[in-house]
């Protein structure tokens, strides 16, 4: 809506629409109009009162979409309900699941690091909120008509390899570990830190091992390609459950021959320092603490290969823009990266991005591999698919499909309860919240668009017959609020793409849904006259087509049927 009127008002007065844009308002209430423009930034120009500009734009102005009427200092406009209902809800049908999407991204790339879990390590319900943010952000931005490319940052490298390889020759069983490699693994690893408190030279047999790791030891070698392929097949199986792919696997190893570069460029530009035996950077220039980047003993360090990933992925992959999805606790280390890329001299840092996020809890509780108390990710979205098995038992035992919709809408309970919430706040996780059809959930939004399938189905119309919409009969205040709602789904996903915050489209869908429920309880849609049938059916068809669309942003499927 603002849009047209900028559109509009550019045509009457000598202002463009960018200049226009940020200017227009939203009145208060609806008895003031659709969209309102203050005059008082062209008071100057004009030498009037605000009052006599609006009176005079007002009578310039001839549209069939909008009338403009002076009130003070304001223009306020007003739309045309019939034939913005009609035309909008045509143009939804006839885009079908492309409406909201653009090409405003075309011909640049955008790189997203996410997930990124470590070997050897279960893949725990707060690995849920990398995966599904960063999984979110790239559904976000293919929309918009960017190439992009998702990449898994594997956790593969590391001194706490060193500690698998201790614990793992101190108490590791070859059969258990075969047997059920994740679980033995992890509690080896709990082992090694509970033994470490009392016994601190364990570190240093730690540390060695990792040098052995670098050295390319072949005992050290062989343990940790076992450990990377075991823990691939477990988090295999986890992605598969949540519909999440990425463009590439490329762990911390991946950049291990490619750090001389960073070295050797820190050295040339005269940026590397020793401090106490260290390579370190100083950033004392910009208030940041020293960014290491070799050890005392001579090993690496991740900040090393992280700036050896940027200019790798700047290289192959010519990115416009790059986002690294990474709990909020590694903002420092982030801030460190991009300066010293920036003292390097590569302008395009400025680009790159760090998409911090709060803490998962369960039950109100933290979660430690180190100290054991971790809750398994597949752990909960099986209970979750079974509960949501239950509740469709119960509802609709003859649903043909139970055991996919089961799925559906298990797993999109999990990742809709994290995504609801902005990502930097802390999620709490629990079963009750998660998978109620009534509250401000994944399943509310799918059975709200199952209820607009329902409809179509009850009305024995195809989607083809509602070819023609009448908006006469959408000018109810339910039915307009409805339009006004999904004229906004466009602007939606580019404030979420800018803002690489997914809960937008989650908060949006779960308003929508609201609205479109009180549409469905206010006003009849099958009624006896075809025209009105056809022109409401329309606009509960393109809602579906929204929810969908909205839905499968964020990663969740939309049954048809629940």
């Amino acid at each position: 809506m603002k849009q047209y009127v900028a559109k509009i008002l550019s045509e009457t007065i000598e202002m463009t629409e960018e200049e226009i844009l940020p200017l227009l308002e939203t009145p208060p209430n609806r008895e003031m109009g659709d969209v309102a423009f203050p005059c008082f930034s062209l008071a100057k120009t004009f030498k009037k009162a605000p009052q006599m500009i609006a009176e005079e734009i007002a009578k310039k102005i001839n549209d069939s979409m909008i009338t403009a009427a002076p009130t003070g200092p304001y223009l306020n406009f007003y739309f045309n309900r019939s034939q913005f209902a009609a035309e909008l809800v045509e143009k939804v049908l006839s885009k079908g699941f492309g409406f909201g999407e653009s090409k405003v991204g075309e011909n640049k790339t955008v790189v997203v690091d996410f997930s990124s879990p470590n070997i050897a390590k279960p893949f725990s319900l707060p690995h849920l909120r990398s995966t599904m943010i960063g999984n979110a952000i790239v559904n976000l931005h293919k929309a918009l008509g960017y190439k992009t490319v998702g990449i898994n940052h594997l956790g593969d490298w590391g001194t706490q390899f060193g500690k698998e390889i201790v614990a793992y020759h101190k108490w590791g069983n070859d059969e258990a570990i075969h047997n059920n490699p994740i679980e033995e693994l992890v509690k080896i690893y709990v082992k090694f830190h509970e033994e470490a408190e009392i016994h601190p030279e364990l570190e240093d047999e730690a540390r060695l091992w990792f040098k052995k790791l670098e050295d390319k030891d072949e005992e050290a070698v062989r343990l940790w390609k076992w450990f990377v392929e075991e823990s691939m097949k477990e988090f295999e199986k986890i992605y598969k459950l949540l519909g999440v792919s990425f463009d590439h696997y490329m762990g911390e190893s991946f950049y291990n021959d490619k750090m001389d570069r960073v070295i050797e460029e820190l050295e040339s530009k005269k940026l590397l320092v020793e401090s106490e035996g260290a390579q370190i950077v100083d950033l004392s220039s910009e208030d940041m603490p020293p960014a290491l980047i070799k050890k005392k003993d001579g090993s690496s360090i991740y900040a090393t290969r992280d700036l050896a990933a940027a200019l790798y992925r700047k290289d192959h992959f010519g990115f416009e823009k790059m986002f690294y999805v990474v709990g909020n606790e590694q903002k420092l280390h982030f801030q460190q990266i991009f300066a010293v890329l920036n003292k390097m001299g590569y302008t395009w840092a400025e680009n790159l991005t760090h998409v911090p996020f709060g803490l998962m809890l369960f039950e109100s509780k933290k979660m430690s591999t180190r100290k054991g108390t971790i809750v398994l990710l597949e752990e909960v979205l099986q209970k979750s698919i079974e509960m949501a098995d239950s509740i469709i038992a119960e509802k609709n035992p003859n649903l043909a499909n139970r055991e996919e919709v089961a799925k559906a809408i298990g797993v999109g309970s999990v990742i809709f309860n994290d995504l609801k919430h902005h990502r930097l706040h802390e999620v709490n996780f629990s079963w009750e919240e998660a998978l109620n059809f009534e509250g401000e959930t994944g399943p509310y939004v799918q059975y709200t668009n199952a209820r607009t399938q329902s409809l179509l189905r009850k009305s024995e119309l195809t989607e083809a017959q509602l070819d023609q919409i009448n908006g006469e009969f959408l000018q109810g205040e339910a039915s307009w609020d409805l339009i006004l709602l999904i004229n906004q789904y466009p602007d939606i996903l580019v404030k979420a793409a800018n803002r690489a915050e997914p809960s937008i489209v989650a908060r949006y869908l779960l308003d929508l849904s609201a609205q479109f429920n009180r549409f469905y309880h206010q006003e009849r849609i099958l009624v006896d006259n075809i025209e009105e049938k056809k022109s409401k059916l329309g606009l509960a068809l393109s809602t579906s087509y929204v929810l969908q669309h909205g839905l499968k942003i964020l990663g969740l499927q939309a049954p048809k049927e629940i």
